[in-house]
């Protein structure tokens, strides 16, 4: 079926009337006294073959610039345009971001992967001779580089297991001068590529 026919039986999909929301689903946390059902290592072992993408996630705050490097980033929806990041509840980076209330993802190239290992690092100064400049609507830093740059507002933020999902609504976006000829800084099998 091609995109005439997938647009076609969606419209005749939407005409049968209205479309009952399926239910929510019970959301809890996990208790302090359950077992993890895979072991940390093994699960770590085998999700390590997924290749990911690697991203620096900043943010404007009133002590200064603040960031972290982030792999688990992904495009969310179209409409309305937004996006999410994963972040460990551990971080201390974290809660100066969501103060802000607004961050930059910044899509690392190939060659970042010292800027993305002082991302990584805790306890330093992140943006020490490091090129940026202020995304146009949070004014969040925008690196120098990067392959592309996503400015966000905080929509919401979910809980994930040790992790929070941060969902961002995307207000400003580009890619960077030499987005077309470099490649994307990969993360897999706990090694840059």
């Amino acid at each position: 079926m091609g995109h005439a026919g997938m647009a076609a039986a969606a419209v005749r999909y939407l005409r049968a009337g209205p479309v009952e929301p399926l239910p929510r689903p019970e959301l809890r946390c996990v208790r302090e006294d359950e077992r993890a059902p895979v072991e940390q290592g093994e699960f770590r072992r085998v999700l390590g073959n997924f290749a990911s993408g690697v991203t620096a996630v900043t943010a404007a705050t009133p002590d200064g610039p603040a960031g972290f490097a982030c792999q688990s980033f992904s495009a969310l929806s179209l409409d309305p345009p937004l996006v999410a990041f994963m972040v460990g509840r551990t971080s201390t980076t974290w809660p100066r971001i969501a103060r802000a209330g607004a961050f930059c993802v910044n899509v690392l190239s190939a060659s970042q992967g010292p800027l993305c290992r002082a991302f990584a690092a805790s306890g330093t100064d992140k943006f020490a001779g490091v090129d940026h400049d202020p995304a146009p609507v949070s004014g969040a830093p925008r690196l120098a580089g990067t392959l592309a740059w996503i400015d966000c507002t905080i929509h919401a933020v979910h809980t994930g297991g040790d992790h929070l999902i941060v969902v961002g609504r995307v207000d400003a976006l580009g890619t960077g001068p030499d987005a077309d000829d470099d490649l994307p800084l990969l993360f897999h099998k706990g090694r840059f590529l």
